[in-house]
């Protein structure tokens, strides 16, 4: 893979709400303005108040013996970058992200929010050199209910996967297949000019 690129969490989740996020946000430079949105503000304000209040807390029920917050993580093998609310060290020796959602616990979890899960499991194992077979997200709309999600290799592989999709889009500049899902287009900020 081409070491001058990497690939942010939001770059996946993007791409999998819409492979033609990808192609306008980086093949054509259109930004997506995406701080009109209210959700996006909001998460933004949530993420704050988490990281402000609860710096010391760990939470004994997972098993946690330590965290580190809002940690800028690199992986230049796995051409990915982001910030990871928490990462947790547990009592077994392993690592995990936490990962705060301005969102209701809709009974599962969705794909692009394990693929950030995972993503961030690998940027943890990659920097801090420690087996990650687990993240929580927490969903601040509904009571602060925390959920674990248990990662297999295929995840891991699944999520790499997109990765190099996406690299691929980048890197020759082709025009992606657009959504399945003719609802998502209703408020996408490239409705104007997607075919």
């Amino acid at each position: 893979m081409p070491e001058e690129i990497l690939i942010t969490m939001s770059d996946v989740l993007e791409y999998q709400f819409c492979p033609r996020f990808i192609y306008y946000m980086y093949v054509l430079d259109i930004p997506q303005n995406e701080e009109k949105y209210y959700k996006v503000l909001r998460g933004r304000e949530v993420h704050k108040t988490k990281r402000d209040t609860n710096k010391e807390y760990l939470r004994k029920k997972l098993g946690v013996v330590r965290k580190e917050s809002e940690v800028y993580l690199v992986s230049k093998v796995h051409n990915i970058k982001g910030i990871v609310d928490e990462v947790l060290f547990f009592s077994d020796g392993t690592a995990g992200p936490f990962e705060y959602k301005f969102a209701e616990y809709k009974e599962r979890i969705f794909r692009t929010y394990k693929s950030q899960l995972v993503l961030q499991g690998i940027l943890i194992r990659d920097n801090f050199d420690v087996e990650v077979n687990r993240g929580y997200l927490c969903y601040t709309r509904s009571n602060n209910r925390i959920q674990e999600v248990r990662f297999r290799v295929s995840d891991f592989n699944n999520a790499l996967g997109v990765v190099r999709e996406i690299i691929e889009v980048i890197q020759k500049g082709y025009y992606p297949r657009e959504t399945g899902y003719k609802m998502k287009c209703i408020n996408c900020t490239y409705r104007n000019i997607c075919g």
